[in-house]
């Protein structure tokens, strides 16, 4: 194991401002990603590097023993960066979000190529993107959760919809007809019987659409688990089998018949879509235009 860059940074930014709020605001992270740095920078070199108080951080002997050793070879680098900063005729931005593999897919994936700043993009659970995004490992996240962190603000852009749809080779007449007559619980009877695809990270669609829909939790296992939801779409095109998927990411598979949407229940079930970002940040303009685009984009597939 080796120690971390951005934990030296840190720990001088500590060092010279006395507090984990000040601290914070001058590197653009937020309090809790400034804690976790010191933190893992102590478990590292297995020293207290501070007598925490409630108004000042007080380096302690090694801690004053670690900030002369590393002074000067930060400002080293700190100097390099800007010399190179100021003669690098194409530097760029690095702007990193979070966001589900579909999103990416359906909405971002074709106007990378013109943006002006470089971008990652990284995929996971929503709850560690939040956590990601607090620590300053992410500067934007599209999300249907809002977390509590006190660093972050989210703003709604748009919803979607979680629908049953099915292959197209799937005979759905009875089950239609008891949809029709609001015969629920036959209705989930027949469910029950069929050819399911979920994902991993998205069972909590089916499961949440099942408890608002049928009153219960479902009581079965589907069959396949596919890698995302573009997989299931592609499995189901022109087969046969059920899903519970957000809207937004089939329209174009039920517009050209390759799957069908068979139910959105009798109060349909929606998500409510977030931009999250930190209260502060360096990158106004970049994350401006990346929301930007993706309401854009969502006008065009809602």
């Amino acid at each position: 194991m080796k120690w971390n860059l951005e934990w030296l940074r840190t720990y001088k930014a500590i060092y010279e401002t006395g507090t984990l709020s000040a601290a914070a605001q001058q590197l653009f992270i937020s309090q809790p990603g400034v804690s976790l740095h010191l933190n893992s920078l102590e478990a590292f070199t297995g020293y207290k590097l501070f007598d925490r108080s409630a108004r000042k951080m007080v380096p302690t002997e090694k801690g004053k023993i670690l900030y002369n050793y590393i002074l000067d070879p930060l400002k080293k680098l700190e100097t390099g960066e800007e010399h190179f900063h100021k003669h690098s005729q194409d530097e760029r931005a690095t702007i990193s979000v979070g966001m589900c593999f579909e999103t990416f897919q359906y909405t971002l994936e074709e106007h990378i190529s013109g943006l002006p700043f470089n971008l990652i993009i990284k995929f996971g659970e929503y709850p560690q993107m939040q956590h990601d995004l607090d620590s300053g490992l992410l500067d934007l996240i599209i999300t249907p959760q809002k977390g509590d962190q006190q660093n972050l603000v989210y703003r709604p852009f748009s919803k979607e919809r979680i629908v049953l749809i099915a292959g197209s080779e799937t005979d759905t007449t009875a089950l239609e007809r008891l949809l029709q007559k609001n015969e629920i619980k036959a209705a989930a009877d027949i469910l029950k019987k069929q050819l399911w695809y979920s994902t991993a990270a998205d069972m909590e669609h089916l499961k949440n659409f099942w408890l608002k829909h049928f009153g219960e939790h479902p009581d079965f296992s589907p069959n396949y688990i596919v890698p995302n939801i573009s997989s299931i779409i592609r499995c189901l095109s022109e087969g046969k089998g059920f899903s519970i998927v957000p809207d937004f990411l089939c329209r174009e598979a039920i517009a050209s018949g390759k799957i069908i949407l068979v139910w959105e229940g009798n109060h349909p079930m929606e998500n409510i879509l977030y931009f999250g970002t930190r209260k502060k940040t360096m990158y106004c303009d970049e994350i401006d235009r990346l929301e930007h685009l993706l309401e854009k984009r969502w006008e065009l597939v809602d």
